[in-house]
């Protein structure tokens, strides 16, 4: 046995096993790879270590979660009010608000329980059983019982189960994207890597927790079990990024808190004024506690619930599924979106973009050049992939940048099929990380004559020579060019010389600097009987002597409504970033051609490791683009943007993604492409990958937000016209000009059908040209406290006004129905022209049109029909101590009634003079 383990070189997934030598890694775990280690050293290292399980944060569980829920303050507010209800016997209005408050707490009950699922998922991402050698024996155990320097075989198929440092590999490619974000294959191997902190997915002779074998077999040992991978990192990261609040539920408590505190005051106020002027003191108990619940807008969390529920429900429609309602109102306060690239920005799926051949360019769907022609065929053969077409449906299967060759072949009428039945492969050096290339050699019966475009050597040509194969290459530029010593150009073999190759070298430069991923082709004939030529070839000898034939230039391009969609979010006044794990030079185009950046260059992840929390904030202001980024360079730019007082929409589909995700104020995941993981962690989940869907979210955020202020807007209105008339009455010297009962059947009746109604008013036509509201702004703003206190005065004023001439005409001390029916009706009047009137805060009603919202005008006529019966039914008349009104005092109700309507109207044309943006 070697020396036991550093343990604190084990303390970290970031440790520099990478850089090590194979014996270096074996030395410092302390364990001979042919042996294993031995039971007691297992047990050593499990006290020290811990199971290899990730560690869940402690959940809040359900009593925790609802105790949260009732504590609102916003809840608090209207527990209080239904006590209230109850003390004055109103038992039908205490039971809606509990009912309200019952709903609203199950629901978001049920979200937040579900919400502490993210880390179950993470724990999900471990394999089961895995095969590992101790005491020299090969044995299949728990996941769970591996420990730092257990050795462990890897094949195709399997998930792996903790971190590992490569010691032998045989074509070993794993896939990482729900680690690192990069959907392509990785190549591994043994050797180490001198370079310091490289992106995790450059670390070629690593394997990682929860990432899967897809192809070729292995050997490795351990380096970090649990907590201590980097999946484990991950976790600790989303257990740390917390819980959070939305925009709309910060408000709501505070205008919670507010509104409480006001309630006090009036029920204070109107008792002391009652008490003063010699009012009966049971009386003015009822009174004041009416007063109070009017003043509390108990509708406010029905109205809330219901849009959001509707907003999710179009949402839906627009492809986004809200997994917690909250997060609908929040998507239309971002102020910045944080976009990943693939198969969000594009299309993820690889396109051959450009050929270039030395004697011609093309572009693909063009007339193609004699030089690009065999390129194709290349493509098509030396390649893994399969495009089969089967009930007209599309299935592929292999790598996407062979799949994209085999495509582009097809679009220029080359079936892959066809080609493989004239050419069979018979040999191949499969593609390995440090060749950067693959060869496969195929049987050619006939020669040239099964290649059009081939050109073939003179010494070939000879009748006794015709039986040959081919040996076809792909693989990155410089790697081709290093096994060629020729090149075809127009039909002819030419030498390889430094101009050409310089020609190459700059049409190599020339596409990458597009952003495109750029790959050599290459050809040489071979005599069928050579050892070259078989099976398994050596590539030392085979891949020497090569004809370069050109370039394919390929791209994930971008989706066509992208740049559409990006240009919207900035006519909103919403930032857009790309944050990638892909090469700066591809972001940078993409970014460029979709309009998210102009030419400056992105932020690398070794720019931000150097970076200080303060360089950082001052980074993030005025860049678009991040490449090559690790999950802590995402938590950290999401963290830097929200200390700046961002609203941060985030988008994501891997494991990588999820602290993020949950960090961000709105975590959006990748409904076709995102790990369990990353949907647990986010709010929304995007079923189509779109961006675009992402900005129609927005727009439907906006519009509920402007919804629920709407009834806001509604609803104090009219709490502050009852104020007003039950204040100033004592002040004409009239006595109290509602009895309670009147009181709570405005709050309730017409309070509530039409302004649940407003719930649902379609968006405003200016909703995404105006700037997001800021984030610290209170729900009840200025200008809202602005309308309520003029108009609420209006409204209050037309109606005591109404009841003071008909008073002044035969005083009374008391309360008299004669004139207190007509207070209690224009009251209710005026209410209906208000909630017309402010179905648009910046357009005219009749620009909008009077029937675009139907659901207002039935709210509106059944409250008019209930208004009418309490003043016409006999035994209604008795409980809310009203009289019959004449034709004309009817008459003139509707018509003085009118006057809130014209204000607001007239408030709205000199808003419009003006030319302010945006809803106030």
């Amino acid at each position: 046995m070697v020396s036991p383990p550093e343990d604190d070189f084990l303390s970290s997934p970031d440790s520099d096993w990478y850089r090590l030598e194979t014996d270096q890694v074996l030395d410092r775990l302390g364990v001979d790879p042919a042996q294993g280690l031995d039971p007691s050293e297992v047990e050593t290292r499990r006290r020290v270590h811990g199971s290899n399980e990730i560690q869940g944060a402690v959940g809040r569980g359900p009593g925790k979660i609802l105790r949260q829920q009732i504590l609102e303050p916003m809840v608090i507010l209207l527990l209080v009010a239904a006590g209230i209800s109850f003390a004055v016997h109103e038992t039908t209005d205490a039971v809606a608000i509990l009912v309200i408050v019952a709903l609203n707490s199950l629901l978001g009950f049920i979200q937040d329980f579900r919400a502490e699922k993210a880390m179950a998922k993470l724990k999900e991402l471990a394999m089961p059983e895995v095969t590992v050698r101790r005491e020299g024996r090969v044995l299949t155990l728990p996941a769970r019982e591996l420990v730092p320097g257990d050795i462990i075989g890897l094949e195709a198929g399997n998930r792996i189960s903790a971190d590992c440092r490569l010691i032998e590999t045989r074509s070993l490619h794993t896939l990482e994207a729900a680690l690192t974000g990069e959907s392509q294959q990785v190549a591994k191997d043994t050797l180490a890597i001198s370079e310091k902190s490289p992106p995790l997915g450059d670390r070629h002779n690593l394997v990682f927790m929860g990432t899967d074998v897809v192809s070729g077999r292995g050997e490795a040992v351990v380096t970090g079990t649990g907590m201590k991978t980097e999946l484990g990192n991950i976790a600790g990261m989303i257990q740390a990024a917390g819980e959070k609040r939305t925009p709309l539920q910060r408000r709501l408590a505070r205008l919670g808190i507010r509104l409480a505190i006001a309630a006090l005051g009036i029920v204070a106020v109107v008792f002391a004024m009652g008490i003063f002027r010699g009012q009966d003191m049971n009386l003015m108990i009822m009174t004041a506690l009416s007063m109070a619940v009017a003043a509390v807008p108990e509708g406010l969390p029905a109205v809330a619930t219901i849009s959001l529920a509707l907003g999710a429900r179009r949402m839906l429609r627009r492809n986004a599924l809200i997994r917690r309602l909250p997060a609908v109102e929040t998507l239309g306060s971002v102020t910045v979106i944080c976009s990943d690239k693939t198969g969000t920005l594009t299309a993820n799926r690889m396109e051959v973009i450009s050929l270039w051949s030395p004697d011609g360019s093309s572009e693909l769907g063009e007339k193609l050049s004699a030089g690009c022609a065999p390129i194709l065929r290349v493509g098509a053969l030396c390649n893994d992939a399969e495009l089969g077409i089967e009930s007209d449906a599309t299935e592929t299967h292999g790598d996407p940048t062979e799949l994209a060759l085999v495509a582009a072949a097809a679009e220029s009428g080359l079936d892959q099929r066809d080609l493989i039945s004239r050419l069979p492969r018979v040999g191949e050096a499969p593609f390995d990380s440090h060749r950067k290339r693959m060869t496969t050699i195929h049987a050619c019966d006939e020669g040239c004559a099964s290649l059009p475009g081939f050109p073939t050597p003179s010494d070939l040509e000879s009748p006794g020579e015709r039986r040959l194969s081919v040996a076809l290459m792909k693989g990155a530029a410089e790697a081709v060019l290093s096994c060629c010593d020729s090149v075809a150009i127009g039909g002819r073999i030419e030498p390889l010389t430094e101009s050409r190759l310089r020609s190459v070298r700059e049409a190599d430069d020339h596409l990458a600097s597009r952003g495109q991923r750029v790959l050599g082709f290459a050809f040489r004939w071979l005599k069928a009987d050579s050892p070259e030529a078989g099976p398994e070839p050596d590539p030392a000898a085979l891949e020497q002597g090569f004809i370069f034939l050109g370039l394919v230039g390929m791209q994930d391009p971008p989706r066509p409504e992208s740049r559409d969609a990006v240009a919207r979010c900035r006519s909103a006044g919403i930032r857009p970033i790309m944050i990638t794990g892909d090469h700066p030079r591809t972001a940078h185009v993409i970014a460029r051609e979709i309009g998210i950046s102009g030419e400056e260059n992105p932020v690398g992840g070794r720019t931000l490791e150097t970076m200080s929390d303060e360089q950082l904030a001052e980074t993030v202001s005025d860049t678009s683009v991040y490449a090559r980024v690790s999950p802590e360079h995402k938590l950290r730019i999401v963290n830097a943007l929200q200390e700046g007082g961002d609203v941060v929409a985030m988008t994501g589909d891997g494991v990588n993604d999820a602290p993020a995700l949950k960090k961000a104020d709105i975590g959006v995941a990748m409904g076709i492409t995102g790990t369990d993981v990353s949907k647990e962690a986010a709010e929304t989940v995007l079923l189509d990958d779109d961006f675009a869907t992402i900005v129609d979210s927005v727009e439907e955020g906006r519009t509920i937000y402007d919804n629920i202020c709407k009834f806001l807007k509604y609803t104090l209105t009219s709490n502050t016209g009852e104020i007003v008339v039950m204040l100033a009455a004592p002040f004409l010297g009239m006595p109290l000009p509602l009895i309670p009962l009147q009181i709570l059947w405005i709050n309730l009746v017409t309070d509530g059908f039409p302004g649940l109604a407003l719930a649902v008013e379609p968006a405003e036509r200016n909703v995404m040209q105006r700037p997001p509201r800021d984030p610290n702004e209170p729900i009840l703003t200025r200008s809202l406290i602005r309308h309520l206190l003029v108009i609420g005065t209006l409204m209050g004023a037309v109606s005591l006004g109404v009841g003071y001439v008909c008073w002044s005409g035969n005083p009374t001390t008391e309360y008299d129905p004669s004139w207190g029916t007509m207070i209690f009706t224009v009251l209710t009047l005026s209410q209906m022209g208000h909630a017309l009137a402010i179905r648009s805060t910046r357009d005219s009603l009749f620009a909008i049109g009077i029937l675009s919202n139907p659901a207002l005008l039935a709210a509106i006529g059944l409250t008019l029909l209930l208004q009418l019966a309490v003043i016409y039914l006999p035994w209604l008349q008795s409980v809310f101590q009203t009289v019959p009104l004449s034709l004309g005092e009817l008459g003139i109700c509707l018509l003085l009634s009118t006057a809130v309507f014209w204000a607001v109207e007239g408030e709205k044309w000199f808003t419009r003079r003006r030319e302010l943006p945006g809803i106030e």
